[in-house]
């Protein structure tokens, strides 16, 4: 399998790592679409949240718990900040790797709800 995201938790393809433990490696977004753009991704491979199920939902809630402590360690907690999963192509993934996107910095458009 060729996967950009396994050769960085494996160590084969350089990334600005900010934080790793068993479950999840977080990363600067090497294209950010917003001044703080930040990439937590399981470090077992998952193709999208599809996989998410009752026996993987704590690596669910591992993600969001790490990305909220990413977003306090870089300054976001009090202006706000996004947490965004991407499924599909059509959903705009573009990376076959389960990843969440930490994104904030300025005033983010687009509001959801």
């Amino acid at each position: 399998m060729d996967c950009i995201f396994c050769d960085i938790v494996a160590g084969r393809v350089q990334a600005e790592v900010l934080h790793r433990d068993e479950q999840v490696i977080v990363i600067r977004d090497i294209n950010p679409q917003t001044p703080t753009h930040l990439l937590v991704m399981p470090t077992k491979h998952l193709d999208t949240v599809q996989e998410i199920n009752s026996e993987k939902a704590s690596l669910g809630g591992h993600m969001i718990v790490v990305g909220n402590e990413m977003a306090c360690q870089e300054g976001l907690a009090d202006k706000g900040y996004r947490l965004t999963i991407n499924c599909g192509r059509e959903g705009g993934q573009t990376v076959g790797h389960l990843h969440m996107h930490v994104l904030g910095g300025r005033q983010l458009r687009g509001q959801m709800g």
